[in-house]
């Protein structure tokens, strides 16, 4: 009878303990928490807030191509455009850690800090001097935001317009999962080293325009779950754990009473 007493005095003690671990681990699964650090004044609509506004800086994949013959992006004037099909990845230039690109027939061009607009004029003056008419287009191929939690494919998707929405982002990755929390999504952003966040609740559509929400260079946008699949989750930790303590003790009672 004692040791039937102190057994389960045991399992009261692994019950208590065991929520408290429960606890403990949905916590710390849980990411992007609120902190008294984060700037909650991140616009939707800024001025920076796309392609046109982004800065070119060292590391970035440009994509460069004479709309009026491509050809002339990479060969020498006068070489013979009666060739193949020249490929995008062919011109693809990217921007060394002097801030220069090294383009053909114009050799090493200083683009870092203009926007994609002002790197787009610049090479097409400069190439007005070496070959007749051209018209440039100059893409930035390189930018990205990541999409985390409750959306369908969770991953890093490429910005591959100036103005790329919030929703067009959410699209691309599939649309939330029934566990979302429609109401409680976060952007977060790093402006000049410091971190900003903005939540929108896409359940209002008023809220926050979110039409209107445009992204920038890595962004990270975090879908969290809702009230029912937090409970489920916390249900499925906390079973996880009495599992395997509950059949110890249950098998700790068997014998007890077969000794007896």
């Amino acid at each position: 009878m004692v040791l039937l007493k102190k057994l389960s005095f045991i399992l009261f003690i692994f019950l208590i303990l065991s929520c408290c671990v429960s606890c403990g681990i949905q916590r710390e699964g849980a990411l992007f928490q609120t902190s008294t650090s984060v700037d909650y004044h991140l616009s939707s609509t800024t001025d920076n807030n796309d392609g046109e506004g982004y800065q070119i800086q060292s590391g970035d994949l440009l994509q460069i191509r004479n709309l009026q013959n491509p050809k002339y992006i990479i060969d020498a004037p006068g070489a013979s455009v009666a060739t193949a099909a020249v490929s995008l990845e062919e011109l693809n230039y990217r921007v060394e850690r002097d801030g220069n690109v090294t383009l053909p027939i114009l050799g090493s061009t200083a683009v870092k800090g203009l926007t994609r607009i002002q790197a787009e004029k610049k090479i097409q003056e400069l190439y007005s001097k070496e070959i007749k008419a051209p018209i440039i287009e100059l893409k930035i191929i390189n930018l990205k935001v990541t999409i985390l939690g409750e959306v369908t494919k969770q991953g890093n998707y490429p910005l591959l317009t100036e103005h790329t929405t919030l929703i067009e982002t959410l699209g691309a990755a599939g649309g939330l999962t029934g566990d979302a929390n429609s109401k409680n999504l976060r952007i977060m952003r790093e402006n000049q080293g410091k971190q900003q966040l903005m939540e929108v609740d896409l359940s209002n559509i008023k809220s926050a325009s979110t039409s209107r929400i445009l992204l920038q260079n890595n962004d990270v946008i975090y879908v969290s779950s809702n009230k029912q699949a937090e409970r489920r989750k916390k249900t499925s930790s906390l079973s996880s754990i009495l599992q395997p303590i509950l059949l110890i003790m249950n098998t700790a009672l068997i014998i007890y009473t077969i000794s007896k």
